[in-house]
């Protein structure tokens, strides 16, 4: 059946030159704007596309002559400014169009990662020990070595290579230099935790559920290595980190640990206001959890991180789209609300 709806395929424009060593990541949404548009070609919708990247006044063109009834919103913000993923949120908050994914407010947050830390700590979920520095005047390192240091308001592991992982204060003053002066203050040292890296997957389909639970596996006994999901290991096909990471989609786990883990990251995703879907990153030692960030409105593109979760559900990349229409033209109008409260029952 033709359905009368329009929806606007709302995504950055690359804005880094070929070659530049931050350009794949940047690249990747352009599959799904693709994929998306075909998708929801074929279930009816009218469909368009809007690329938009330093200037914001196309946005404001393009969202009201014609206004569309719904955005889905792939935009991750400039390369060389990702708060504009905030920015854009707030855009179409402003202008009261339906969208989806999350709110302005859970990407604020969740782009600041030592803010949401903190929010994490004062709500008792379990985080990895850590302190912020907007500068390499440390006096002294208050964790235990080893630690690692990432930029505190970046994504797509921009920064993070094998290099952020340091051992003594000499070291731990010339990464925090060097990852401020390449994407500023502050930069986020937490305690590196030695164990599982785990990625939890929430969507709302429409109602809020876990997906099977992916464990990246890193290569062992690998002198001088250190198994972190980096830059390199997630983006750079063809390097070391990326040719010896392996992904399993179906995480084995004891029933107590995988109740835990959709314990801890529902409360997460309620505490920072999350909506239609979400990606919380893990780090298990032992017995014990450390929540380390909330992605929110992470890449779901075919054969991606979570259109793997997906499929891993028995669901699809197409099924996910559709929902998160229909979720955002249920919503309506009022786009700053999520769906949950944090001490709602669990």
């Amino acid at each position: 059946m033709r359905r009368h709806e329009h929806v606007l395929v709302l995504y950055n424009e690359p804005v880094l030159p070929v070659g530049h060593p931050d350009s794949l990541s940047e690249h990747e949404v352009l599959d799904n704007v693709v994929a998306v548009q075909e998708v929801l070609t074929a279930a009816g919708f009218t469909v368009s596309q809007l690329g938009i990247s330093h200037d914001p006044a196309p946005l404001v063109a393009g969202l009201t002559a014609p206004r569309p009834d719904v955005v889905v919103n792939l935009f991750e913000g400039t390369a060389d400014r990702n708060i504009t993923e905030a920015y854009v949120a707030g855009v179409l908050e402003w202008l009261r169009i339906p969208f989806t994914g999350c709110p302005f407010r859970t990407i604020f947050l969740a782009q600041n990662k030592h803010l949401t830390k903190h929010l994490f700590h004062g709500e008792g979920l379990p985080t990895a020990p850590f302190f912020v520095a907007n500068d390499s005047n440390v006096e002294a390192c208050p964790l235990r070595f080893p630690v690692i240091v990432k930029p505190a308001q970046q994504d797509s592991s921009l920064g993070v290579e094998q290099a952020s992982v340091v051992t003594d204060l000499a070291s731990l003053k010339r990464r925090i230099a060097h990852c401020i002066e390449d994407f500023g203050a502050p930069a986020l040292v937490e305690e590196f935790i030695f164990g599982r890296e785990l990625t939890v997957a929430l969507v709302e389909t429409p109602e809020l559920r876990m997906l099977p639970i992916t464990e990246a596996v890193f290569p062992e006994n690998v002198p001088g290595y250190w198994p972190i999901l980096s830059y390199d290991a997630k983006w750079s096909e063809g390097s070391s980190e990326y040719e010896t990471t392996d992904y399993h989609f179906h995480a084995e786990l004891t029933p107590a640990l995988a109740e835990k883990l959709e314990l801890i990251s529902r409360k997460a995703f309620r505490l920072l206001g999350a909506r239609d879907y979400a990606r919380l990153d893990y780090r298990v030692r032992g017995d014990e959890l450390f929540l380390l960030e909330l992605n929110p409105n992470p890449d779901f593109a075919p054969d991606r991180g979570l259109s793997n979760n997906l499929w891993a559900a028995g669901s699809s990349h197409a099924e996910f789209t559709v929902q998160i229409v229909e979720n955002a033209l249920a919503r309506g109008q009022d786009n700053t609300t999520p769906r949950y409260q944090l001490h709602e029952a669990s």
